[in-house]
């Protein structure tokens, strides 16, 4: 009795699933890293500086102004009288911070003073004005 000669198919690795794979992981690490940037404030339209530098703090409080005038104090609402006393809440004893205005470019001139000038009240900060 003779037996069908049984001819060996040579084993392969198919690398397109493995491939496949990859891609979705590097996909998902590239959308990912998008959503790394920190944005303290609020959206608004920040004016241009040609001049402007970068802060680098530990401790930073960022205060927002809307085009509405409208504040917020690090995503919270707040109203202008009662941005003095929140402020020093957050500060604590011997540590500089930094408070970054974040204020639209249609806020009239006034509201950002008045902002700044509830600020310059509140001991151990630095005040910075956001630029794009």
């Amino acid at each position: 009795m003779r037996l069908p000669d049984d001819s060996e198919t040579p084993f392969q690795i198919n690398i397109v699933p493995m491939i496949d794979a990859i891609f979705a992981i590097l996909a998902f690490f590239i959308i990912s890293t998008l959503y790394l940037t920190r944005s303290e404030g609020l959206p608004v339209n920040l004016p241009t500086a040609t001049t402007a530098e970068s802060q680098l703090q530990d401790r930073i409080i960022t205060i927002t102004i809307q085009e509405n005038r409208a504040i917020f104090i690090n995503r919270e609402p707040i109203e202008l009288s009662q941005l003095e006393a929140r402020v020093e809440s957050l500060v604590t004893a011997n540590s500089q911070v930094l408070v970054i205005i974040n204020a639209d470019e249609n806020v009239p001139h006034g509201r950002v003073v008045s902002v700044m000038d509830r600020l310059r009240l509140v001991e151990g900060i630095r005040l910075a004005i956001a630029t794009q």
